[in-house]
């Protein structure tokens, strides 16, 4: 029987929490009246989590693993999980419990309520300050540049309608932008402020340079947003600005030539002739970057060691 709710949860070296996890979301999603599967994803773990999900696959059969060849990144390992989802509705979660499985029942409400994403918004949270500060910063720098209204982006428990991820394309690090990336292809976003509990097991796997690559990533969807199918709108102004103006300098000191003056030894004839070589560059760019919206294939950010209770990746024509 095909589940009501996937409920993708990438892990790495979390094993002293996985088998309370599945217990909670078994006990909440029941509580729901709902069909469910859980598909762990194991991202390079070292300790001994995959024998702890390969014992709960064993005694339930909602439980799932896709192991990993290695460690591949948060996104790639999402991308996995999507791609093998069976339900309808597609839940995220952080595996170290501080993600209360409690709140799915809200979050199934906000859904049936008309959206199409829901975000949990962790009004309270119970981190140290140099992880929550940045992530208050790097939360407003999105508001601001993307216009998606979220005051947590960062939150990994989310839920989606299996259309929605369907609709995007994993890679690098964008698995935190992918309400974003659903509000560009014109889903309805939302959140609901979610219970955010201290960490019991383990250690955080985000240090200070997770800000830096947020950043990279956020000019990324930033750029995405505008200019995915238009990449030489983005490209053309700035090639076309920069050959304009060198061509405005060397028409210019065309004119002084004429009027008999040398230019051969003047630093605006190296600028113009700089800076029309540059716009054709750029140009060109925006050129090649068309070809690549066209061209480029789908092909997938991880590789499969292997699976427990899953058959091949679920086709929805794309």
């Amino acid at each position: 029987m095909t589940p009501a709710i996937s409920y993708i949860i990438p892990f790495m070296n979390e094993e002293a929490t996985l088998v309370e996890l599945f217990d909670r979301i078994a006990a909440a999603t029941t509580a729901a009246g709902r069909t469910f599967e859980v598909i762990f994803i194991d991202d390079g773990s070292t300790d001994g989590g995959v024998k702890v999900v390969e014992a709960l696959a064993a005694r339930s059969p909602e439980a799932r693993l896709i192991q990993l060849r290695g460690n591949f990144g948060k996104s790639a390992a999402l991308a996995a999980g999507f791609d093998y989802a069976q339900g309808e509705i597609i839940f995220t979660l952080d595996a170290d419990l501080q993600d209360d499985p409690k709140e799915i029942p809200r979050f199934l409400e906000a859904l049936d309520g008309g959206l199409d994403v829901v975000s949990g918004f962790k009004q309270t949270r119970h981190d140290p300050w140099h992880k929550v500060l940045p992530s208050r910063v790097f939360n407003w720098m999105v508001r601001r540049m993307t216009g998606v209204p979220l005051h947590d982006i960062n939150c990994g428990f989310k839920c989606y309608r299996t259309e929605v991820i369907r609709s995007v394309r994993l890679y690098g690090e964008l698995h935190r932008f992918i309400p974003a990336l659903a509000i560009w292809n014109r889903f309805k976003v939302g959140e609901i402020v979610v219970e955010h509990h201290p960490r019991r097991f383990g250690v955080s796997k985000f240090g200070a340079r997770r800000f830096f690559r947020g950043l990279m990533d956020l000019m990324t969807v930033t750029f995405l947003l505008k200019y995915d199918r238009k990449p030489l709108h983005f490209f053309g102004r700035l090639g076309g600005l920069s050959f304009l103006a060198g061509l405005a300098l060397c028409g210019y000191l065309s004119v002084l030539w004429f009027m008999g003056e040398k230019i051969g030894h003047r630093p605006l004839l190296m600028l113009g002739v700089l800076l029309i070589v540059i716009g054709v560059q750029i140009l060109a760019t925006g050129l090649i970057a068309e070809l690549l919206v066209h061209v480029a294939g789908d092909s997938r950010p991880y590789q499969i060691r292997r699976k427990i209770g899953l058959d091949a990746p679920r086709d929805d024509g794309k």
